[in-house]
């Protein structure tokens, strides 16, 4: 059977594969479109498994919150560059996935991803996605996601740095939710995608952090006061572990870091000033890639050994 552009354009516009993967699966189908979109499904997940393994540290992480602010969701979604990154198609993916994260109730990424696809309620999230590593050539997955549902005197902020390098979002509450507190919360969000906190508060630090902590600059005060010319008695270095642990503390925990906007104010002391009865219940931050080993690689070389082949 001939192949014609207009049904190598209808293919396209379909399964959104190339060009030149639609007519093969054409003429490999005879001409029956949906037998040719189900080879290109069937090599798109070929594709996927031969990519699963490769790392992706690259991607986005993007933020979708209800018009009420009573729900929010953070999702980071990994590629294998920043070239695909930058594609308005991948932004469109994970725009989307944060929609559906939105929407669901799940708990887990593996839960979500086999849910019906928000944005296509024929696929689910997972063949939406192997889809996408067909079209796009690259490893792609959704790393993590996080969602928040807001009670009555609560709103969900959120706030996306850096074109989707890094996100940030919390829960907010006050005796009234108006444009003064979802802006307190924006500057929290700003606050949390700068300084990096672990912990809301010092009250939620794991007394295993804390004695990590202390054991690590004991260890390091002995060290010192070893070299030193005139050591210090023990009570001295006692004394100094602890103001370094609580320097320390104050480094990782929101409400007692120095407020990035006004050095005058800590966090706390910030939101207080908004209203007295505003308070942060709980926060996420995500950066991509964070915490995923990347792989090295001479790109000029891949290259030369692609030509080769």
């Amino acid at each position: 059977m001939q192949i014609t552009a207009s049904m190598v354009k209808e293919l396209r516009e379909l399964t959104n594969a190339g060009m030149s993967a639609c007519k093969n699966a054409l003429v490999e189908a005879d001409g029956d479109i949906k037998r040719a979109s189900e080879i290109l499904r069937e090599k798109g997940l070929a594709a996927a498994a031969k990519k699963a393994g490769r790392v992706a540290a690259e991607g986005l992480v993007m933020a979708e919150v209800s018009a009420d602010r009573k729900s929010g969701a953070l999702v980071e979604v990994n590629s294998e560059t920043d070239f695909v990154a930058k594609n308005e198609e991948f932004i469109t993916f994970v725009q989307n996935m944060a929609k559906h994260a939105l929407a669901s109730s799940a708990e887990v990424a593996e839960t979500l991803l086999e849910e019906k696809w928000i944005a296509d309620s024929s696929q689910t999230a997972k063949e939406v996605l192997t889809n996408k590593i067909a079209i796009i050539g690259e490893n792609i997955g959704l790393r993590r996601f996080e969602r928040y549902n807001a009670a009555d005197g609560g709103a969900v902020v959120e706030y996306i740095h850096g074109g989707g390098r890094i996100g940030a979002m919390l829960l907010i509450t006050a005796p009234e939710i108006n444009d003064t507190i979802i802006e307190a919360g924006r500057n929290v969000c700003m606050q949390i995608a700068s300084m990096s906190p672990q912990f809301l508060s010092r009250e939620d630090v794991p007394a295993e952090h804390i004695e990590n902590e202390r054991a690590f600059l004991l260890n390091q005060a002995t060290q010192e006061n070893e070299k030193a010319e005139k050591p210090k008695p023990e009570n001295i270095i006692t004394n100094m572990v602890e103001g370094r642990l609580s320097k320390s503390l104050k480094e990782v925990c929101l409400l007692d870091q120095e407020y990035v906007k006004d050095g005058e104010h800590t966090v706390a002391s910030y939101l207080k000033s908004v209203h007295p009865e505003a308070k942060i219940v709980r926060f996420t931050r995500y950066e991509k890639g964070e915490g995923i080993e990347k792989k090295e690689s001479d790109f000029a070389a891949e290259v030369a050994e692609a030509m080769k082949g």
